[in-house]
């Protein structure tokens, strides 16, 4: 499901949050702010008679009143008893913890447990029950530790529905988010789930079940991938007598390429001038200052392992003969130096592969200076790899991978060829099969 309009905003829910920690007892409050009928579910008495009280659990700014205001209205309730709480919900929201184990996996007990409680309660629950999963888990987890243990009630829908919440200012990240997410396979269900957001200003993103899943560990990565480079680049900063926080002001004001969805995409390994030859010269020239910044020490390592992946992927085709589309580092340039392409050539060559290229901005005898130096280096006899059209590359090979983004007039070409690709772009999706008529038809 892509991202979708704002939900229908329906009547207000009835919903049981299951647990009262950080993420619970701000989602049940905040809920209730929003006008639905909230109970939260805790088997710690104190956070239960706590919320009875109208008194939140911890410290959280905002939090206090909220609780005090939604419990005199009567929308938010608690309770030690999922049995007391689950037959008037609609939607269950499991917000239990989910803490690292000792080898740094997810400990997933607490998530067990309570879906064990859902599964002996769901015999005696008649009208349908959506459960939406606002713990973090791992991409696989609702499918395996939520959905299976209570499959065998077809009235249940399992929603991934992650929280982005951070501690001292959960309750306005609630109630502006930056980003809403539910995913599941039933729309509806899906959807249910966004509803109980459609008040607040945001527009939902209604994806997969394991995409939803996913995207938690992805925000969390690149907020800490974020800070570890501010950081890294403060340490250099400082050894060399720069104010770090002028050079990290600068870049933040380009909201073009840095602070954007520039290169924000899975695609292939990166090359050109640019890049490779300047992350080098920083990893070498901190290296003389004496200074360890593993993050950028790791970017080129990076690099490289995924272009082994994309080469691994290449020799594992069922294929004796592959084209190849792309030659520069990237579309629009005829810029061959440190293109990833041509070191992927170079290890299929010496692998033994047969294969044959056309780049729509590269001929082989218009290759001089610094590129046909670094080509000829890598790849001598490159001449003979190279056709002019893209037509005798469509009808030579036998499998066709795309190392660059086509324009348009190429991406027809290639459609319409039927030629199995394998793209290491994400620009062109790999041919489904045409679905044989049934019978009688």
């Amino acid at each position: 499901m892509a991202v979708a309009s704002s939900p229908p905003s329906g009547q207000p829910g009835r919903v049981a949050v299951l647990g009262l920690g950080y993420v619970g007892c701000v989602t049940a409050a905040c809920l209730a702010r929003l006008g639905h009928k909230v109970t939260g579910v805790d088997r710690d008495e104190f956070k239960v008679n706590s919320v009875l009280a109208g008194e939140a659990p911890f410290y959280e700014p905002g939090l206090a009143e909220i609780v005090k205001s939604e419990v005199a209205a009567g929308r938010l309730s608690a309770s030690t008893s999922l049995a007391e709480a689950l037959p008037q919900a609609d939607v269950a929201l499991i917000c239990v913890g989910t803490p690292s184990a000792k080898n740094g996996n997810l400990g997933l007990e607490q998530l067990r447990r309570v879906v064990a409680e859902i599964a002996e309660l769901l015999s005696r629950r008649p009208q349908p029950l959506t459960v939406a999963v606002r713990s973090t888990v791992y991409p696989g987890t609702c499918e395996e530790v939520v959905a299976a243990p209570l499959s065998f009630c077809k009235s249940v829908s399992v929603v991934s529905n992650p929280e982005f919440l951070r501690e001292g200012t959960a309750v306005q990240d609630f109630m502006a988010p930056s980003l809403l997410v539910a995913g599941g396979s039933d729309e509806a269900a899906v959807k249910r789930v966004a509803a109980l957001y459609a008040a607040l200003p945001v527009e939902p993103s209604l994806v997969s079940l394991r995409t939803a899943e996913l995207i938690k560990y992805a925000c969390n990565a690149f907020h800490a991938v974020k800070i570890a480079f501010s950081n890294e680049i403060g340490t250099l900063a400082a050894n060399l007598g720069v104010d770090g926080a002028e050079v990290m002001d600068t870049l933040c004001r380009d909201t073009v390429l840095n602070i954007s969805p520039a290169y924000l995409k899975p695609g292939f390994a990166f090359g050109g001038s640019c890049l490779p030859k300047d992350l080098r010269a920083l990893v070498y020239r901190v290296s003389r200052l004496d200074l360890k910044l593993p993050l950028m020490e790791s970017v080129l390592p990076s690099n490289d392992r995924h272009l082994e992946r994309a080469l691994q992927a290449i020799l594992d085709l069922p294929a004796r003969r592959i084209g190849v589309f792309g030659l520069a580092f990237k579309a629009n340039t005829d810029d061959l130096r440190e293109s990833p392409v041509v070191t992927l050539l170079e290890q299929l060559i010496g692998k033994g592969r047969n294969v044959r290229v056309f780049d729509p901005h590269i001929l082989p005898d218009r290759i001089y200076g610094s590129n046909r130096k670094y080509l000829l280096a890598a790849i001598p006899h490159i001449g003979k790899l190279f056709d002019s059209t893209l037509e005798q590359t469509l009808n030579w090979a036998d499998h066709l991978v795309l190392a660059q983004q086509p324009a348009r007039q190429f991406a027809e070409l290639i459609g319409s060829s039927g030629l199995p690709m394998l793209d290491l772009v994400n620009t062109i999706p790999a041919p489904q099969p045409v679905a044989e008529p049934a019978s009688g038809a």
